[in-house]
């Protein structure tokens, strides 16, 4: 009995360790997603793009759509807390939607916030 649960147990946590070894494969960096010149679209960037990125990827990602938006608005100041939380919330979204592009997910959530 004792030697059943011990192999259970293995295989489980080879189990988990394999699952976590994906998870960390799966990311990719962002210049993954740059042209030959370097540059990054990022009104075509999909949330699967977005998602399977590292987060200080993530979250360079976040400032910048937070300033380019803020600019549109002609806003000049940034808020770093409302900032982070509509990071996580639009990386939530994305991970629920990859087919979308990052902008679509930035609107619906702004929409929603109304």
């Amino acid at each position: 009995m004792k030697r059943k649960s011990f192999v259970s147990q293995i295989g489980l946590s080879l189990g988990a360790l394999v699952i976590s070894i994906a998870s960390v494969h799966a990311q990719v960096p962002l210049s993954t997603y740059m042209d030959s010149k370097g540059f990054i679209d990022v009104q075509a960037l999909t949330c699967a793009q977005l998602a399977n990125t590292y987060q200080e990827d993530a979250d360079f990602l976040a400032i910048w759509y937070s300033g380019w938006y803020n600019g549109l608005a002609k806003k000049h100041f940034a808020h770093i807390t409302r900032t982070k939380s509509g990071e996580h919330e639009v990386i939530v979204y994305c991970k629920a939607h990859p087919e979308l592009k990052v902008i679509q997910a930035i609107d619906v959530l702004f929409k929603n916030e109304k």
